[in-house]
């Protein structure tokens, strides 16, 4: 995703208290089967909880523990299914959280672990009217509304000034605390000494 990132989010954060990141949210309000997640996820699973889709959830392994995330492909359909894709790869496996701002929000996605790095394929935009909430999961980008490509960030707080700026993608439902945990960066920039990263990501169904 080349300087994008960066800039995106230096640009917000001057301006708006925010970062270059952008969006996420949950999925159709539809009864639909309801799977457990339980000791088939991976090793550190804490308490099991009941997901709708297992096909469109993740399971974020941090040091602290899992965060399940579901993903809202009513909403974002093709970014949802690169997720999906890069996920299955291992695309994710390993990578940091290189920007984290105390109150707003947990970027990472970026193999280089520098905010300018991606898998070299731009989404177009698939802005909607779901609000960024805390745990929302939004789509980083540059200036350029069609150039989001592997990172993301979840949000530590609601931030409104981003609706309808940038992809929501989905939301996280179990272990928002671990994600509280991520170590936080400078100041201002946000960019991060030593930091967290993903141990691994999977898709929900594949775990079972």
């Amino acid at each position: 995703m080349s300087k994008l990132g960066t800039l995106a989010l230096v640009c917000l954060v001057a301006v708006a208290a925010c970062g270059e990141e952008t969006t996420s949210q949950s999925s159709d309000g539809t009864a639909a089967k309801t799977t457990t997640v339980s000791e088939s996820a991976p090793a550190n699973q804490e308490p099991p909880m009941a997901v709708s889709d297992p096909e469109n959830a993740l399971v974020i392994e941090l040091e602290g523990g899992n965060v399940i995330v579901e993903l809202a492909p009513d909403l974002a359909p093709t970014h949802v299914a690169r997720m999906k894709e890069l996920t299955r790869e291992g695309f994710y496996d390993g990578i940091v959280f290189h920007r984290v701002i105390e109150g707003f929000m947990a970027q990472t996605g970026d193999p280089t672990g520098t905010g300018t790095g991606g898998s070299g394929k731009n989404l177009d935009a698939e802005f909607s009217k779901a609000s960024f909430d805390r745990g929302t999961l939004g789509m980083a980008r540059s200036s350029s509304p069609n150039s989001a490509d592997s990172q993301f960030f979840i949000c530590l707080e609601a931030a409104p000034h981003l609706n309808g700026q940038y992809t929501v993608l989905g939301k996280v439902v179990d272990g928002m605390e671990h994600v509280d945990a991520i170590k936080k960066g400078a100041p201002g920039s946000g960019q991060v000494s030593n930091p967290d990263k993903m141990i691994s990501v999977k898709v929900l169904a594949d775990t079972q």
